[in-house]
């Protein structure tokens, strides 16, 4: 049966997924792409962007797990930008540029009214206006029997988890602290008794933590 999935999320050691301060030039906020060094060094992350090297090991595993049956994605308008300082942000189609890695449907949850935009690589964004339900309806009719994976930012995770409709997360802990910006888990209470750790897998630069529903 098809899930839905949160995979290679990260979290800092005082449970933060991205910083204040959202800018073009730092899309995690003021200095919040440290977080992601841990999969910037892996070979599945240099090979979804056509470059060679990279290293192999626990995280580059986990990493190509994290793209294992997935017919489609959603994520939330700040994960999709603009940014607040983009100067064009009519013409903005995310931070990837014109071929993204998903290739495949990505569902953006937001307010405005936007035309889909498709991509190169299989990759096309629509734009859901009428809820968190919604946007996984449709991502799971074009998934055709795939997985759908949520993929951002820490308010949507959070919508989803309170709503009770994520089967798994895959959560990356990384020893660093930010000290403020977007936590998952905030005001949450009661998401305790939903969700159990499966899978705790240390690597040399993160911890790697997988997270399931329990069954009713």
């Amino acid at each position: 049966m098809p899930k839905l999935v949160v995979r290679s999320f990260t979290l800092s050691l005082d449970g933060f997924s991205a910083a204040p301060g959202q800018s073009q030039e730092a899309p995690f906020g003021k200095d919040g792409l440290r977080l992601m060094n841990w999969v910037f060094a892996t070979k599945h992350f240099n090979a979804m962007y056509g470059r060679p090297g990279g290293v192999e090991g626990v995280d580059n595993d986990f990493m190509a797990k994290s793209d294992e049956n997935i017919g489609a994605s959603i994520m939330g308008r700040h994960m999709f930008g603009p940014p607040p300082d983009a100067k064009d942000k009519a013409a903005w189609k995310g931070w990837w540029g014109e071929n993204p890695p998903y290739h495949h449907p990505v569902f953006v949850l937001t307010h405005e009214k936007k035309a889909s935009i498709p991509m190169e690589g299989g990759t096309s964004f629509t734009f859901v206006n009428d809820g968190i339900e919604s946007a996984l309806k449709q991502a799971f009719a074009i998934a055709n029997g795939k997985d759908v994976r949520l993929a951002g930012g820490a308010d949507t995770v959070r919508q989803y988890l309170k709503a009770g409709l994520i089967d798994e997360l895959h959560l990356v802990q990384v020893p660093l602290l930010l000290g403020q910006g977007e936590r998952i888990f905030e005001g949450l209470g009661g998401v305790e008794d939903l969700y159990e750790c499966v899978e705790f897998t240390p690597s040399k630069a993160v911890s790697h933590l997988r997270m399931v529903k329990k069954k009713p």
